[in-house]
């Protein structure tokens, strides 16, 4: 199975201005957060890439692309009526092509020789069916993250046939229906915001796009559908994701590429003197009470 395209969603509320926000990359070079996205995606061969935005958002991606605009088609989500909807927005791009799908909040660093879009499209073309790529992922992250629970596959290691999809559960709901065995107590497969998807996913998207029951479906509830009609597999990546849309997640994004690249040793100095810092300021302050 060959991956020629890759959609890119960022259309959410909210969502729109994090792929442009500025960090520094492992070279400490000046990027923005969809540039190393695109970079991303184009480390596995991808050729075309779809943006679906929101209306009137176009030029701001575009700068933020910089040399790389070129890799870029727009797609418009006029109303923020769902991730589902955002992602069938792009059907007429994808066109019956297996894609990779991206979200636009997220980077990612790799913990192999392989970038983390490389390691999944190979586990999809090993398989031939959509894929979704997912991470060991705490208790207190559920809020922000679509949760997955399956079976190993035997002599495969990482990858998992899924049984069950859910959106964001709550603890209790993860508990009961959501545990993976083989993961440690308290973790459940989460998302890695990155996923390889065969035409099978747009029946899918079309079903719970039109399930008025639903206020806004999302890619958790399309995936739940299509694992029980087709092939679907997971693959916990060697690599980790940051979530650029939660408190922090800029800042623990930026150490984290930081602490990986070539100015790591300045990255932890200026962290140890910073905590020096603080810790005598407290106990100044602790002295004048």
């Amino acid at each position: 199975m060959q991956v020629r395209k890759a959609v890119i969603t960022a259309a959410a509320p909210n969502q729109n201005r994090i792929p442009t926000q500025q960090l520094v990359d492992c070279q400490g070079k000046d990027k923005s957060a969809l540039q190393l996205i695109l970079e991303e995606v184009l480390s596995c061969g991808v050729e075309e890439i779809c943006l679906v935005i929101r209306p009137g958002d176009q030029r701001s991606f575009e700068q933020a692309a910089g040399d790389l605009v070129g890799s870029l088609q727009f797609v418009e989500q006029p109303e923020p009526v769902g991730y589902a909807d955002a992602i069938l927005r792009a059907k007429e791009f994808v066109a019956g092509e297996p894609f990779l799908h991206l979200v636009g909040d997220h980077l990612y660093l790799s913990a192999s020789n392989l970038s983390c879009a490389m390691q999944l499209v190979n586990v999809a073309s090993e398989f031939s069916c959509s894929v979704s790529a997912v991470q060991s992922t705490r208790e207190n992250n559920l809020p922000y993250f679509g949760i997955v629970s399956g079976t190993r596959v035997a002599r495969k290691e990482g990858v998992f046939e899924v049984q069950r999809v859910v959106e964001k559960p709550t603890p209790t709901r993860a508990e009961q229906e959501l545990v993976t065995p083989g993961l440690r107590s308290g973790h459940y497969l989460g998302f890695f915001g990155m996923h390889v998807l065969t035409n099978d996913v747009i029946a899918a998207l079309e079903q719970v796009v039109a399930d008025q029951s639903v206020s806004k479906p999302t890619l958790s509830d399309a995936l739940d559908v299509l694992r029980s009609r087709h092939k679907y597999m997971a693959y916990e990546v060697h690599g980790t994701r940051y979530n650029l849309g939660i408190p922090y997640g800029l800042l623990i994004s930026q150490l984290a590429i930081a602490l990986s690249g070539r100015d790591r040793d300045r990255i932890l100095t200026e962290l140890v003197d910073l905590l020096a810092q603080r810790n005598a300021a407290a106990v100044d302050g602790g002295r004048n009470t």
